[in-house]
C-alpha cells in the first residue's frame, strides 16, 4: 500500500504495545480482523485499489476535485453482486464522521443527490446498488440470492466495506456512524437497526416500507376496491375526495391550514359525497363511495376479519393515482407474480386475503424488517428517528404509528423507548417530503444528547 507523503506508519504491534486498545468496540469481526492487519496510516486515494478485502474487489479509485470516489464489487455469496461507491472528502475537510445512504422502490440506483449533501458536509459517505441494477423487479428471477441481496444484505455488505476504506484512507475509523434513507430507505434504515445493530451509532428511516409484503398487500387490496366494477373512481375525483376530507377535518387541531395533521383524528365519510341522481365530476356513486370506504379502511383477511395492513389516510387522497387509482394493474404486481407465486401469468383478481397472505408472509421474511426488539441497538447506545408524512399516499402514517407501537411494548413502554427511539408526524407532508435536515437533528442527539421534541419543515412554526 501507498501512503500519504509525510504519514508516519507504525507496525500495529507497536502501537499496541504503547497501549491502544487491541478491539474496536462496535465493529464487526471482519473490520478487526482487518484493523490488526494494516498499519494505522493514511493512504493515497490511488493507492486503495491495492485493498485486501474479502470477498470484495476495488475497481477503481478516482481524485475528483473534492473527494476521493472508490468504486467496489462485493460477492458476499454466490450469485451475488453488489455496486458500492464510497465518496471521502479531504483529510482537511473530513468531519470524521460516515454516513451510509439508502435506495427507493425497488431500484438499483444510487441515491446521488443525498451522496453529495452529506459530501459537501465533511461526511465520508456510501450507497450501494442493492445488488442490482435498473428497478424491473424481474431481477430476482432465477436468482434468490439476489432478493437477500436488496431485503437487507447489500446495505450491510456496504456498511461494512465502506468502514474498512475510510479507515485505509484517513488512518482512524469513522465516529460516529450514521444511515438515512426514506421509503425503502426507510426500510433499510430499520432492517440495519434490527439485524445489524453494531454496525450504525445513529439511524434515520423516513416513511419506511418495512412492512414490505403486507404494504403490497395493501396495494393491491386498494386496487381491487377500485376495479370491482370497471373503473368506478376516476383519478378527476379525487381531487373532490381530498378537498371534502380537508374541509371537515381542517381544524380538529385548533389551526385552519388546509392539513389534517392527525389522520387518526379524521372520521371524514365519503357518502356524505353520494350522488343523489346521475354520476357527475361533483359526487360519488355507490361503488365510488365503497371503494373509498375500503381503502380508508385497509385490507383485511375475510375469513379472521384480521387487519392485514393500514388504510391510506384521509388527506392523501390526491396521490392515489401514483400506485391504484386509475391505473390499469395493482402496484408492484411482479412481486406477486416473480417473487411469491413463480408465476408470470398469475391473475392479480385471484389472491386470496386469508390463504394467499399467510403464505406470502413465510415465504418473503427476507423483505421485512418488522422486528420491535431493538435492546442491542439500545444496549450500544444507537439514536433512531421515524417519521412519517401525514398526507403520504404510498407509505400510510398509521402503519409507522404500528411500529413505534410495537416497539414501545417491546422496549419497555414510552419513555424507555423514547430514551433512543422517537418517531414524528409530520402534518401534510406527502411520501419523502419536507423540508428539514433529519441528519442534522440525528447527529446533535448523538453528538451532543439533544433528543428532538418535535421537528418542524421550514417555513412553519
Amino acid at each position: 500500500m501507498v501512503y500519504r507523503r509525510g504519514a508516519e506508519c507504525k507496525p500495529r504491534s507497536e502501537v499496541e504495545s504503547k497501549g491502544q486498545a487491541r478491539r474496536p468496540a462496535t465493529l464487526h469481526r471482519r473490520i478487526l480482523l482487518f484493523a490488526l492487519t494494516f498499519p494505522l496510516c493514511a493512504a493515497t486515494c490511488d493507492s486503495l485499489t491495492a485493498l485486501t478485502i474479502p470477498n470484495v474487489t476495488i475497481v477503481a479509485a478516482a481524485v475528483r476535485p473534492d473527494s476521493c470516489r472508490v468504486t467496489v464489487a462485493a460477492h458476499p455469496v454466490a450469485d451475488s453482486e453488489i455496486r458500492i461507491e464510497v465518496w471521502l472528502p479531504a483529510a482537511d475537510a473530513w468531519n470524521r464522521k460516515f454516513l451510509g445512504t439508502g435506495n427507493g422502490g425497488y431500484s438499483g440506483a444510487f441515491s446521488y443527490a443525498e451522496m453529495e449533501s452529506a459530501l459537501r458536509k465533511g461526511y465520508a459517505v456510501a450507497g450501494s446498488d442493492t445488488g442490482h441494477s435498473g428497478g424491473d423487479l424481474k431481477f430476482a428471477v432465477g436468482h434468490p440470492a439476489k432478493i437477500d441481496d436488496w431485503g437487507w444484505r447489500a446495505v450491510h455488505v456496504m456498511t461494512e466495506t465502506a468502514k474498512l476504506i475510510v479507515r485505509a484512507y484517513y488512518g482512524s475509523m469513522a465516529a460516529p456512524s450514521y444511515f438515512a434513507g426514506c421509503s425503502t430507505g426507510g426500510h433499510q434504515a430499520l432492517s440495519e437497526a434490527q439485524r445489524f445493530p453494531a454496525d450504525y451509532d445513529g439511524i434515520v428511516a423516513g416513511a419506511p416500507g418495512n412492512n414490505r409484503l403486507r404494504l403490497n398487500i395493501g396495494f393491491l387490496w386498494s386496487w381491487l376496491a377500485l376495479h370491482k366494477e370497471g373503473e368506478p373512481l376516476p383519478t378527476s375525483k379525487l381531487r373532490l375526495i381530498h378537498d371534502s376530507a380537508i374541509a371537515a377535518c381542517d381544524g380538529l387541531d385548533g389551526a385552519k391550514d388546509g392539513i389534517i395533521a392527525d389522520p387518526r383524528a379524521c372520521h371524514f365519510d365519503p357518502g356524505a359525497l353520494l350522488c343523489p341522481g346521475a354520476d357527475s365530476e361533483t359526487c360519488l356513486t355507490a361503488p365510488q363511495v365503497s371503494a373509498v370506504r375500503a381503502i380508508y379502511e385497509g385490507a383485511r383477511n375475510p375469513r379472521t376479519g384480521e387487519r392485514l395492513f393500514a388504510g391510506w389516510a384521509r388527506g392523501s387522497e390526491r396521490g392515489w393515482g401514483q400506485y391504484f387509482a386509475g391505473q390499469p394493474e395493482p402496484a408492484r404486481l411482479d412481486f406477486w407474480r416473480y417473487w411469491v407465486f413463480d408465476d408470470p401469468n398469475w391473475n392479480p383478481r385471484t389472491f386470496d386475503f386469508d390463504r394467499d397472505a399467510a403464505f406470502a408472509d413465510t415465504q418473503m421474511a427476507a423483505v421485512a424488517a418488522n422486528d420491535p426488539n431493538l435492546a442491542a441497538f439500545r444496549k450500544r447506545n444507537g439514536k433512531l428517528i421515524m417519521y412519517n408524512g401525514t398526507a403520504d399516499p404510498v407509505v400510510p402514517p398509521e402503519e409507522g404509528i404500528r411500529y413505534y407501537e410495537s416497539v414501545q411494548q417491546a422496549m419497555g413502554g414510552a419513555e424507555a423507548t423514547r430514551s433512543f427511539f422517537r418517531h414524528f408526524l409530520i402534518p401534510g407532508m406527502g411520501h419523502c417530503g419536507g423540508t428539514f435536515d433529519a441528519l442534522s437533528i440525528l447527529d446533535r442527539w448523538v453528538t451532543e444528547g439533544a433528543a428532538p421534541d418535535r421537528i418542524v419543515p421550514a417555513g412553519r412554526n
